[in-house]
């Protein structure tokens, strides 16, 4: 499917992808002043469903990035759950799909602010499985480029010009014949991967860094930590991450809407337990996809049904449990 095959959300309708347009001097194209979400629909074959995965909770970040610009939603995040679910049927999708909501200063103009700029939202929604081959497993260093801190570019808010930060990571990556860089704090703890969290297997424990380490409270991350916890019944810490764990550890795991789950080879050429695929994230993988393909209800996420939806309405059990700290 190309882009100008597309049905778009855009300014409170739906619209060919190709009448959907940014002017120029759009001050968020300018100064990098939007905020945007990831959001994964999964196909089911048996069922011949595409399932939207925790729309709520993804709009719910969405609204909170958008305060911290001094900017809101035109609905709640229920309202722009049904509308992504009516995008997703009006484009006919029958297989994975990645959405990208945008909520952004709209006006045409300049200056360096954010007050007194009027805003808009669009939605994009377009078939996608993957967002990083890794089946060989995912080769990674440590970048020389430091996460943006909470008072400087707070991570916690999904701001694009904030993306410029993991974008210099993942191109120093790239180029020096890497998959994936993963980058540390200001005082040199493990934050994250350049658009991914982080757990890693040590003994049987699983730890993961604490939000406060400058990474995204990711909705993934969560819901991987609930079956860590639940189906998998291991311990999982909440702490600090120093850069030479990376180096000991059994098992390396990055997660997030666009890789799902995935595991990582080696770290600055040292291979990662054996360099195989381990227990853990092979168990990982197939929960997560049993639970995204609605073939596994019992752990709290939220599943939104594109098609008929009238008869087969979404679940929504108890949420998955939040991290805490340890």
């Amino acid at each position: 499917m190309e882009l100008d095959d597309l049905i778009v959300y855009h300014r409170g309708n739906f619209r060919p992808y190709s009448d959907a347009r940014v002017g120029l001097m759009t001050h968020a194209f300018l100064y990098g002043t939007g905020c945007f979400e990831g959001i994964r629909a999964f196909w089911n074959d048996d069922a011949e469903q595409l399932y939207v995965f925790e729309p709520t909770a993804h709009y719910r970040r969405l609204a909170a990035s958008a305060k911290v610009l001094l900017m809101d939603l035109p609905t709640t995040p229920a309202g722009l759950s049904d509308i992504t679910a009516e995008l997703c049927r009006r484009n006919g999708f029958r297989s994975d799909v990645y959405i990208r909501p945008v909520v952004y200063k709209s006006e045409e103009t300049f200056g360096v602010r954010l007050d007194d700029l009027a805003h808009d939202l669009f939605i994009v929604a377009f078939p996608n499985s993957k967002y990083l081959d890794t089946t060989e497993g995912i080769t990674a260093c440590v970048s020389s480029w430091r996460r943006l801190d909470d008072n400087a570019a707070p991570p916690r808010a999904k701001i694009t010009g904030s993306y410029v930060n993991p974008a210099l990571a993942k191109s120093e990556a790239r180029l020096n014949g890497f998959d994936e860089a993963l980058v540390l704090t200001h005082d040199g703890s493990v934050s994250e991967a350049s658009a991914a969290n982080l757990f890693i297997v040590r003994h049987g424990s699983v730890v993961t860094p604490p939000a406060t380490d400058n990474n995204l409270e990711g909705i993934t991350r969560r819901v991987i930590a609930t079956l860590i916890r639940r189906e998998l019944s291991l311990p999982l810490v909440e702490r600090q991450i120093d850069r030479s764990e990376l180096y000991s550890a059994d098992e390396l795991i990055m997660c997030g809407t666009g890789v799902g789950v995935a595991w990582v080879r080696s770290v600055d050429h040292r291979l990662v337990g054996d360099g195989t695929a381990g227990n853990v994230v092979r168990s990982l993988s197939r929960l997560y996809d049993d639970v995204t393909r609605g073939l596994n209800t019992t752990f709290g996420t939220e599943l939104l049904p594109v098609y008929d939806a009238e008869r087969m309405p979404s679940y929504t059990l108890p949420c998955a449990e939040e991290l805490q700290p340890v």
